[in-house]
């Protein structure tokens, strides 16, 4: 998987691809599902939820530019493996799930791999986590109608977000700076996740 679906795409930092390697994804997906863990496409884990295709989790990972020192957000636990391959390379690891079932789930888990510096809380993700801010990385794992200021406001004076940004169908990666006050906003590939719900997120009216 490593070698041949993140490697050969152009992702080379050492600490990240070690931790690729030691995570064991197919834990992380369904029981049924587990011999199609390593493959390179994402996989429903239920709620209509899905665990992202490796490239995408070491991408989204290497956009935000750990050192190990840093205080995370991760917005979407989903099956947990993201916050997984987060806490190989951050100080403290904050993961928030609206699915009490999928965060439940993740949290045996990250128990089984005595995984100790990762939090699971349940709750509304649209809107952060304020109360554990400020965050070196935010990290969304569902695509969001707009970054909302209430998330750029809990970044760290040099922190960095990244987000799928669009509606269904028409996504795009992003990447925002904090510098000081201000932020700056690059728009990177095009990716496809499923909606981000909550009071920020998309209504399912809308999606």
């Amino acid at each position: 998987m490593v070698s041949r679906q993140i490697e050969r795409r152009g992702i080379k930092a050492p600490q990240l691809l070690e931790a690729m390697r030691q995570i064991p994804r197919h834990l992380f997906v369904q029981p049924l599902m587990q011999d199609r863990a390593y493959e390179d496409n994402p996989l429903p884990i239920g709620e209509n939820q899905t665990i992202s295709q490796p490239y995408i989790v070491a991408l989204m990972t290497s956009l935000i530019y750990l050192e190990g020192v840093e205080n995370v957000l991760e917005i979407g636990t989903g099956s947990g493996y993201q916050a997984a391959i987060l806490s190989r390379l951050a100080k403290t690891v904050h993961t928030i799930e609206r699915h009490r079932s999928l965060a439940r789930r993740a949290e045996s888990i990250l128990k089984e791999l005595n995984i100790q510096n990762v939090t699971v809380h349940v709750g509304d993700g649209s809107v952060g986590l304020p109360d554990f801010a400020p965050f070196e990385a935010i990290l969304i794992t569902a695509a969001m109608p707009q970054v909302p200021g209430v998330l750029l406001d809990q970044l760290s004076k040099d922190g960095r977000l990244v987000a799928p940004v669009g509606s269904s169908g028409k996504q795009i990666l992003q990447r925002w700076t904090r510098e000081g006050e201000t932020f700056s906003r690059e728009d990177l590939i095009p990716v496809t996740f499923v909606p981000l719900r909550g009071k920020l997120g998309w209504k399912s009216s809308e999606w």
